[in-house]
């Protein structure tokens, strides 16, 4: 409105028809003295704000823009005004020595009356950064069970997990319609598909202890995530005729209700907890207190049930008018699409996908044997094997031809807690030495410099120490290298006392009876200390010169 209303005084004064009046009257709508207005058409200058057009009347024409490279500047050095200035100044110092560049002030002024909030925060700190200027639509709540957020959170809290401090995962499905907790299971590790699929399980049934809300939805949404979107995760979803809506990556807004349940977890239940990761602490570094006492996993998932049942039952979120999620999705008329509990096992179940035969010894399932009492007398039949994902303890079988289920069958000679746990505590020992090992392998130290120079790594090693590694590298590296078939052994000499099965496979077959008789007439002559030694010593230096000759090979 300033801009105009000068831009139209200007124009009355060009005309010569300008009055005090005219001042007044704009003064008070704008809400300004008299004073300032007359100085406003004294200096109609964009450094005054009188006007944000370029070529409208009165608007200096030499301002500075915001360009492209400009822009292109401002992302190079992360959004630093200061950094960018001084990039132009040197720049256009390069381009004529009499080049002038834009100050701070001019630049700042610039940067703000042509980039927007959202551009400015992108430029200096991504499209996350951006995405908080921007403004969102809100989808129409629709009915229950039309459509369900799914998604998975890290909680910020350490809890005990046999004797190690973690931090669980969270998996559950929420109502968009009601903002109701349809379904949840907790995870000690990184989830899997397996934890979509008890996180469904429980959202689904009605029974105790999940229901009273449940039921199947229409359509379900999912960002990208490699746990929703597995081959055993989609066949549930296909099978129960529930659409999964794939969203792009990165994009939480487009998944609000699940992400905005995941903000509120935090704020109003996990950051009262002991071991909140996030708590503001005494010091200079944040560091956990060593007498720090955690929660147990069981402590915290019973906790966390309790909360969801509190989220559901007495919380009352402002967007459903002073409803308890729980009722709003009670007094929703629309009607659900139930199944059963055992139909839902078998549907959430993989499917290994090929037959196998019932043996006197069970089901051999990935070189482990499962039995079951329902087994006796069905020996050979043909059957298929599923199972929930990671719990290998245990697997359903299945009819091959005609899909029926038969029972479970348990693995037969399943370790012990105690064995399980030592074999575990092995493996990670073992892993973190490999670890320790390799990191120490490939730890480089260089010396710091002063001067732009080629980096000089740190550590004297002699000549006699880098020969002895040499050595040993060649000679490991000539025994990986060697081809024991390529050149046998030589015969041992005849007079050698060898076992009959080593002489008749190693000796020459060119003078077989000569060693023959030489072995015969050996032991009598040499007890005797006649020829035989003679002849033996004749015969040594006669293979020695062999060797010597040509052809004669190596002894």
């Amino acid at each position: 409105m300033r801009a105009t209303a000068v831009v139209r005084l200007l124009e009355l004064r060009a005309a010569g028809s300008l009055t005090s009046s005219h001042v007044r009257v704009v003064a008070g709508a704008l809400g300004v003295s008299e004073r300032t207005v007359w100085r406003w058409l004294a200096a109609p200058m964009p450094a005054d704000g009188v006007a944000c057009v370029p070529g409208a009347r009165g608007v200096r024409e030499d301002r500075f823009v915001v360009t492209g490279e400009v822009r292109a500047l401002l992302a190079l050095w992360g959004g630093n005004v200061a950094a960018l200035q001084r990039d132009l100044a040197s720049r256009a110092a390069d381009r004529s020595p009499a080049g002038v560049a834009p100050s701070l002030t001019t630049l700042r002024r610039a940067l703000r009356r042509d980039l927007s909030a959202g551009e400015r925060a992108g430029l200096a700190g991504g499209e996350r950064a951006a995405r908080k200027h921007d403004v969102f639509l809100a989808r129409p709540r629709g009915w229950r069970n039309q459509v369900w957020e799914a998604d998975h959170v890290q909680a910020p809290v350490r809890v005990d997990v046999e004797g190690v401090a973690r931090r669980p995962w969270i998996t559950w499905f929420t109502d968009c319609a009601s903002n109701t907790i349809m379904g949840v299971a907790v995870t000690p590790g990184h989830p899997s598909r397996e934890s979509v699929l008890a996180a469904l399980r429980s959202a689904v049934l009605r029974e105790d202890p999940y229901g009273p809300q449940g039921g199947l939805p229409e359509r379900v949404r999912v960002d990208r995530g490699k746990d929703f979107l597995s081959k055993t995760v989609t066949a549930a979803f296909d099978v129960l005729v529930v659409t999964v809506e794939d969203l792009p990556a990165y994009t939480p807004h487009l998944k609000g209700t699940v992400e905005g349940l995941n903000r509120s977890v935090e704020r109003m239940f996990l950051a009262a907890l002991p071991g909140y990761v996030r708590q503001p602490r005494p010091g200079k570094r944040p560091a956990r207190p060593k007498d720090e006492v955690l929660l147990g996993f069981e402590d915290f998932t019973a906790r966390l049930l309790e909360w969801v049942t509190w989220w559901n039952t007495v919380h009352q979120p402002a967007p459903l008018g002073g409803k308890t999620p729980l009722e709003a999705w009670q007094d929703d008329p629309t009607p659900l699409r139930e199944v059963g509990a055992h139909e839902l096992w078998t549907f959430t179940l993989e499917d290994d996908g090929q037959p196998r035969v019932l043996s006197t010894r069970g089901v051999r399932f990935r070189n482990r044997d499962y039995v079951g009492p329902w087994m006796s007398g069905h020996g050979g039949l043909k059957v298929r094997v599923r199972f929930m994902p990671h719990h290998d303890h245990r697997i359903e079988i299945f009819h091959a031809d005609t899909g029926r289920y038969l029972g479970p069958a348990d693995l037969s000679n399943e370790a012990s807690v105690e064995q399980i746990t030592a074999v575990r505590t092995a493996r990670a020992t073992r892993t973190r030495q490999l670890r320790k090992d390799l990191t120490a392998a490939q730890r480089e130290r260089y010396a710091a410099v002063t001067r732009a120079e080629q980096p000089k790594r740190l550590g004297s090693v002699t000549d006699v120490q880098a020969g002895l590694e040499l050595a040993e590298a060649d000679r490991g590296d000539l025994a990986e290298l060697a081809l024991p078939d390529l050149i046998p052994p030589a015969a041992p000499p005849s007079h050698w006392r060898t076992p009959p099965s080593l002489a008749a496979r190693t000796r020459p077959q060119s003078a077989p009876s000569s060693g023959d008789r030489a072995s015969a007439g050996e032991d009598e002559e040499l007890a005797a200390g006649g020829p035989a030694t003679d002849r033996a010593s004749a015969r040594g230096e006669a293979a020695a010169g062999e060797g010597d000759e040509p052809g004669g090979g190596v002894r």
